[in-house]
């Protein structure tokens, strides 16, 4: 699975655990949380993957200085992205209250918040997201409510060879047909994350949104892939790995396969996430060191639709000190905490702002281009059966890129799967 992206220097064993963070979800009825401890204040425990930036304890600790009636204690799950996702729906059915606030993918909000495990921000603890990211908030809201705060997020962006290409390609049919380019250097032209697991459903839903398709309505369980915009996205996708322009061995490719085939010099362009650009410029392996840049995901005639990454922190509907856990998901989403999530954590702020610091754009010049990858981003279906969704995308775009059916087919096969969980409950 894929998950947890970040920006800044990442060394190799930070990027393991951002990979591995990914996206799951499922789930069935509704809730709205509980009206108990919503003014109570007392200790409360943090919840999150392991924590391999060590940058969430002296967080803590700093906020735990400020409030010793209130001490947040930090529980650090696995890095497996679906042992967290379990871990918490374990605690979640128990309804225990240990587990005060939480830090969820952006695709199990709905999930969560659908089975009333999640407190609505609104109301008494209605939280001020005008400085936020708009994408950001949007995983965050299910049914109109807010359930949880944005903390990080992320974009997929374009890595292109600027030695080879001075210029990057503003949509899908420019960049193909630079892969002549890729041809004349005995090198691969294009490459994703194409192998069958969460990696492809963002590479996939990236091309049917940016084609003007779309996977699933606004309730997040009627499909609405069986378009022709849907099946002009995948076709782009298989016509490039039919035709060579996506090598053959990028059907086999995660985040990081993909990378290192860029970092050797294999390929011309690559679609990743931020945190490549570090490590392609600081591996001591990588030979594309001062030769590549990034620029955002092409599109039809500008910026293409970049899937969103990223985690929210959200209050446990069985929480005691819910006014404490409140107090906490807003000290994560001060300036100060979310400038020290991006320079000492490598993650991708929620805050707008931040993208536009003139001290940290001049450190990490990519970051207006992750801007723009973010603002132009389409979240993941916001579906409370998100297990079933991302399983029917995958599937059947990896049936297309192969060719083992037209893209016409797989957009056609993939709601059946999608309906028959949101009828059976996931």
């Amino acid at each position: 699975m894929g998950r947890r992206n970040g920006l800044m220097s990442m060394l190799a064993a930070v990027a393991a655990v951002v990979l591995l963070a990914g996206c799951g979800g499922g789930g069935s009825s509704s809730g709205g949380g509980s009206d108990k401890g919503l003014t109570a204040r007392g200790p409360i425990t943090y919840v999150q993957g392991k924590d391999n930036t060590k940058t969430i304890q002296p967080m803590i600790d700093k906020w735990n200085a400020a409030h010793p009636d209130e001490k947040v204690t930090f529980k650090q799950q696995s890095e497996a992205a679906d042992q967290q996702h379990d871990d918490l729906v374990q605690h979640f059915q128990a309804k225990d209250p240990s587990y005060d606030v939480a830090s969820v993918d952006v695709v199990w909000t709905a999930e969560f918040a659908a089975k009333g495990w999640l407190q609505p921000l609104k109301d008494s603890m209605a939280l001020d997201t005008s400085k936020l990211l708009p994408a950001t908030v949007k995983t965050a809201t299910y049914n109109n409510t807010l359930y949880a705060a944005p903390v990080t997020s992320d974009g997929g962006m374009l890595y292109y060879r600027k030695d080879l290409v001075p210029n990057p390609p503003k949509t899908w049919d420019e960049m193909i047909s630079m892969c002549s380019v890729a041809k004349k250097n005995n090198m691969g032209c294009y490459a994703g994350q194409f192998l069958k697991y969460e990696g492809l459903t963002c590479n996939a839903a990236e091309a049917i949104n940016t084609a003007g398709g779309k996977i699933v309505g606004d309730d997040g369980k009627t499909p609405t892939v069986d378009s022709p915009e849907a099946a002009k996205g995948l076709a782009r996708l298989a016509d490039a790995y039919k035709n060579g322009d996506i090598p053959r061995e990028g059907i086999t490719f995660k985040e990081e396969e993909s990378r290192q085939a860029f970092e050797g010099g294999k390929l011309l362009f690559l679609r990743n996430w931020p945190y490549v650009y570090s490590l392609a410029t600081t591996d001591g392996s990588s030979k594309v060191k001062g030769k590549f840049a990034v620029a955002p995901l092409p599109g039809n005639s500008g910026p293409g639709a970049s899937a969103l990454g990223g985690h929210n922190a959200a209050i446990s509907a069985f929480s005691a000190h819910k006014a404490t856990a409140f107090d906490f998901l807003k000290f994560l989403e001060t300036e100060e905490s979310q400038r020290w999530l991006v320079t000492q954590g490598s993650n991708a702020s929620a805050l707008l702002s931040l993208y536009d610091d003139p001290a940290l754009v001049k450190k990490y010049p990519y970051l207006p281009v992750l801007k723009t990858s973010i603002l132009n981003a389409v979240p993941r279906p916001l579906s409370p059966y998100y297990p079933a969704v991302t399983k029917a995308v995958q599937d059947n775009a990896y049936a297309a890129i192969k060719g083992d059916k037209s893209p016409e087919q797989a957009v056609k096969d993939m709601p059946a799967a999608i309906q028959a969980a949101s009828t059976t409950g996931g």
